[in-house]
């Protein structure tokens, strides 16, 4: 071994000022020269340093490092070893953490950008409005280019194919919905007023709601996820080279089909909720089918059945809208895809519950009795 590398670790001046370290400036033979690291900070690191005679390990040159304020001196002599030890340092040391800022504005910008872009997205499906109604002229000037399969495949994958759903829970509903009622209004012996609660509810306001909602989920989310496939693997731009339009190929039979199939399957919703409804108010209230049916046409006015039809035709109208803009504009990736496929089934449910709302405040308001 080197003698010079075996001494304990040293420091001195030369004569004409330069810092020379010489021994073992390593972890062993650092640990009983504490004090050495004084004497190194004494030091200018501007000063000229020599190394060379000196044993270093990853422990010395840190310290040497962290002394020299973490950069090298600009007159330093060393080995390339011993430099290579200062570069393997240097990569190996993790970047410190940036701090922290607290934007107190923070919340108000993002308010602001979501509010942006729930404008971009409503002038978009705007825009897509228009151009199925231009869809909508140009076929009643060349009513031989109107896409009937195309209609009617999706007539029959939006309609046709969700009745079981629909009915099934349809059903539930009204059986739960005439459950609970009824043990409201046993407390007052007005059992029949079942029929009353359940009709206007039910043609009113459940039923389309009901289907909406499962079209929605069901339909809306398989146009985007069908239209951003279409997307990802290039098919709407080859329909473009061949000078189709992805609107009235496309978009104008998704949506003109929910818009025709949504009111029927409202009202088939609804007479199996009222079915449902019918049945548990015999079981829990012992009212007759006969009662029931005989009760029916008197207290439920033809009125709330075409509302009922009215509401199911503008939510099968927004469905189509929203699932065929979202289909449309997915980024053409498959996350980019899986995103706009929530996204558009999310949106399209809760459009249809505020445009119940909405629904519910004007007729309430133009249907209101005159004093």
């Amino acid at each position: 071994m080197n003698p010079t590398f075996a001494a304990s670790p040293t420091l001195r001046l030369s004569a004409d000022g330069e810092v020379q370290l010489a021994g073992s400036w390593t972890f062993a033979g650092l640990r009983d020269h504490a004090g050495l690291r004084a004497a190194v900070r004494a030091q200018s690191p501007q000063a000229r340093w020599d190394v060379s005679h000196a044993e270093l390990d990853a422990v010395g040159a840190l310290w040497l490092w962290q002394d020299w304020q973490g950069q090298l001196p600009a007159a330093l002599r060393a080995t390339e070893a011993q430099r290579t030890l200062w570069r393997d340092l240097v990569a190996a040391q993790a970047p410190a953490p940036t701090p922290i800022r607290r934007d107190a504005l923070a919340p108000l910008r993002a308010v602001g950008r979501g509010a942006l872009a729930l404008l971009t997205q409503a002038q978009l499906v705007c825009m897509l409005w228009g151009r199925l109604l231009l869809a909508s002229l140009h076929l009643l000037r060349h009513p031989s280019a109107l896409p009937a399969r195309e209609l009617s495949a999706n007539i029959y994958h939006a309609g046709v194919s969700a009745l079981g759903i629909t009915a099934l829970v349809g059903l539930l509903i009204g059986v739960v919905l005439s459950y609970l009622s009824s043990q409201q209004l046993a407390r007052y012996g007005a059992n029949v007023l079942i029929v009353d609660l359940l009709g206007i509810s039910i043609l009113r306001e459940l039923g389309p709601l009901l289907a909406a909602i499962l079209v929605a989920g069901r339909s809306g989310s398989a146009m985007t996820a069908q239209l951003g496939t279409m997307k990802l693997n290039q098919e709407l731009d080859a329909l473009a080279a061949m000078g189709l339009s992805a609107t009235l190929r496309l978009a104008w039979p998704k949506t003109v089909a929910l818009l025709l199939v949504l009111p029927l399957l409202a009202v088939w919703t609804s007479a199996l909720a009222l079915v449902g409804g019918m049945l548990a108010a015999h079981w829990e209230l012992g009212l007759s089918f006969g009662q029931f049916l005989d009760r029916f046409p008197r207290v439920v006015k033809l009125v709330h059945l075409w509302i009922g039809l009215g509401k199911s035709a503008a939510f099968g109208l927004l469905i189509g809208l929203i699932g065929c803009h979202f289909g449309l504009t997915a980024p053409p990736s498959s996350e980019g895809l899986g995103r706009a496929t929530t996204r558009a089934v999310v949106a399209a449910i809760t459009l249809v519950i505020v445009a119940d709302a909405l629904f519910a405040v004007l007729f309430s308001i133009t249907l209101r009795p005159r004093p």
